[in-house]
């Protein structure tokens, strides 16, 4: 018996087998959580639909969450088949690809900044929102991904960053506000993965490098590790961790200068 057993948890961000939210997927599957899925648009369908279907889940709903109609349908369908939930996962970010390339200053655009913050950060908000009346009288955990960009200037990733920041703000009063409900509100810093949403950052291969190098652990981390970490921060192993951001990067945040392997 896994230690999410009993579980139920919603998954918002699988775009492929190679996405983040795939590996925390699978690790929740694997300790014992029932799974619901939501998938953005009609491209992506049959992909997720092939996913969920590969670990027995019979839920899988379309979501874009920019339109709040469309949030409401999901958690009313949760609430009908069933009428409880107890996590939420949101790996949900994006920021046009022009506002990707180049410096930040000429990159971002008003209109840039506003989808960014809005589709990467208050989105957050709004599933929670949506998420805590069916989380009543259980111990909900909420856990969303962030990266290093939110607190470092980090080449291409631009606006990006900034909605990060915002994201881990949102984590922080998300936590204070749900907190009194027994609801918990966390954030993971995963180090590069390659997923299709990094394919839009310039420069990623050399990132993959450099983190490799520099990292006391000396690899980047996989799928499996962010996997891991985010099942335990949400089951009751963690129940007294909220408002936190766990940096899941081999340690390369903690590193503030590299030497050669050699000396």
């Amino acid at each position: 018996m896994g230690f999410l057993s009993g579980k139920r948890a919603l998954i918002v961000g699988v775009a492929s087998d190679r996405s983040i939210a795939w590996g925390i997927a699978e690790a929740m599957h694997r300790e014992g959580a029932e799974l619901a899925f939501t998938y953005a648009n009609e491209k992506l369908k049959e992909r997720v639909d092939t996913l969920a279907t590969s670990i027995d889940s019979k839920i899988i709903l379309p979501l874009d969450v920019t339109v709040d109609t469309q949030i409401d349908a999901v958690f009313e369908t949760l609430q009908r088949d069933w009428g409880r939930l107890d996590i939420v996962i949101h790996a949900v970010a994006f920021a046009p690809r022009e506002a990707l390339a180049g410096g930040f200053t000429q990159s971002t655009s008003r209109e840039a900044f506003a989808v960014a913050h809005d589709v990467s950060s208050y989105s957050l908000t709004a599933l929670a929102r949506g998420a805590a009346p069916l989380m009543q009288g259980r111990q909900g955990a909420i856990l969303t991904l962030s990266y290093l960009g939110a607190v470092r200037a980090i080449p291409s990733y631009n606006v990006m960053g900034l909605a990060k920041a915002s994201l881990e703000a949102n984590v922080r009063f998300l936590a204070a506000d749900l907190g009194p409900q027994g609801i918990r509100v966390n954030g993971i810093s995963a180090g590069p993965i390659k997923t299709l949403a990094a394919a839009g950052i310039g420069g990623f291969r050399k990132m993959l490098a450099r983190v490799a190098e520099v990292a006391p652990l000396r690899r980047n981390v996989t799928q499996e590790d962010v996997g891991n970490a985010a099942a335990f921060l949400c089951s009751d192993l963690a129940a007294g961790i909220t408002g936190e951001i766990l940096y899941v990067d081999g340690g390369f945040s903690t590193v503030g200068m590299s030497f050669p392997s050699d000396e």
